[in-house]
């Protein structure tokens, strides 16, 4: 097994685990609120932090990947993930609404440092003339991340049932520290550090491509988090009565079912693919939410739509993902990588943000169906940015 294979296993395993207790903790933390009597407003701004530090971390890690190196980023975002689920293992009436904020926004930073990592350390171990072999290493990580992810929803519904609130922090913070440890000594220890030390002012991409691109992907990720962060587990709950196992268990699947149309998103568009290709996906994308929306309001089966209709959209959500995260690997820099994948991947975290305060507002003031339409036309805004990608081929010179 070359080198290369053998980071690339480690920095994938790393990442999956970190996945699983991200996946798990977010639902516990929706359906144990919830369940105390959260409004899904409240529910959405005990998520605020998590987005908003997301951002800045994806801003400023990717400057300090670049400067101390990637393996190091990587392992202080799985320790702050510990130290997250350590602050929610507190007895219950510690879990004030400030206090779990300042928990997510703890995860939200390990979160984004552990990705920024995972994602820029697959470009340095793939030669830049083999950008097919660079398209599927992305998608088989970036797949496989939210097939666990979905497996993560489903084991926190089932943790928060089995082992109570408490029980399933103390227990997935230590499964963790585990995979800490074993991490500390696997890493290449130079990996994703820059030969010439970056300046803080370097930290905003000067890329035509990975700034149109960063906002292309912004609208994206709102579009998915307007209505799946609070709006679909709510609804799921009290509209259609499910407890927590078929929430978690409908949302685990459609976080697995998207993750493996991840990993074969190259069969699906081609090994190297472009602007035409985002474009077309998302415009295709656009018309479902607007479909299912459409569906509720003349009074369709409302399980048939939401459940159908979600199902479809994660496919297509799946490949334009697959995409967007093949296209900012390609068109990042060499040396240096972690400052573009960084600025790129804040914008998904600003994305994230705006898609978390949507969910909870419009979904408590206007129901399911205004946040379906608003998703529509944020990914309508994306295959709209995507017009402007450069006709230039991913992994040829875009400076």
């Amino acid at each position: 097994m070359s080198p290369a294979i053998r980071q690339y296993l480690v920095i994938t395993g790393n990442y999956w685990a970190f996945t699983l207790t991200d996946g798990a903790l977010r639902m516990l933390v929706v359906l144990h609120f919830h369940q105390l009597g959260y409004s899904p407003l409240e529910i959405a701004l005990l998520f605020i932090f998590y987005e908003f530090f997301g951002v800045v971390t994806n801003l400023v890690g990717g400057y300090l990947g670049a400067r101390m190196g990637l393996n190091r980023t990587m392992n202080i975002g799985l320790f702050l993930q510990i130290v997250a689920l350590a602050m929610l293992a507190v007895p219950a009436a510690m879990l004030t609404v400030p206090w779990v904020m300042a928990a997510q926004a703890m995860s939200g930073i390990a979160k984004d440092l552990n990705k920024m990592s995972a994602k820029s350390g697959i470009k340095l171990l793939v030669p830049d003339q083999q950008q097919g072999t660079l398209y599927k290493w992305v998608a088989i990580l970036t797949g496989s991340k939210n097939t666990l992810k979905g497996v993560g929803f489903f084991l926190g519904g089932v943790l928060l049932m089995a082992a109570g609130f408490t029980g399933a922090v103390i227990i997935m913070g230590l499964a963790l520290a585990a995979v800490w440890l074993a991490s500390l000594f696997l890493l290449k220890q130079e990996l994703g550090k820059s030969k010439a030390k970056p300046k803080f002012s370097e930290i905003l991409s000067k890329s035509r491509a990975i700034n149109v691109l960063s906002a292309a992907r912004m609208f994206l990720f709102g579009a998915r988090d307007v209505w799946f962060v609070v709006a679909l587990p709510v609804y799921l709950s009290t509209v259609f009565g499910w407890d927590h196992w078929q929430v978690g268990g409908f949302m685990a699947s459609w976080v697995i079912g998207y993750g493996f149309i991840q990993t074969v998103a190259p069969r699906i568009t081609g090994n190297n693919e472009g602007k035409q290709r985002a474009v077309i996906w998302a415009a295709v994308l656009a018309l479902i939410p607007a479909a299912i929306a459409t569906g509720l309001v003349v009074g369709l089966s409302p399980k048939i739509v939401v459940i159908g209709g979600l199902l479809l959209f994660g496919v297509l959500f799946a490949i334009n993902s697959s995409l967007h995260s093949y296209l900012i690997v390609s068109y990042a820099r060499g040396d240096g990588v972690s400052l573009d994948v960084g600025f790129y991947y804040m914008s998904n975290a600003a994305g994230r943000l705006l898609g978390t305060v949507l969910s909870g507002w419009v979904y408590q003031a206007f129901g399911l169906a205004a946040c379906l339409w608003i998703s529509s036309a944020l990914v309508a805004a994306a295959a709209l940015l995507s017009l402007m990608l450069p006709q230039t081929r991913p992994g040829a010179t875009l400076r």
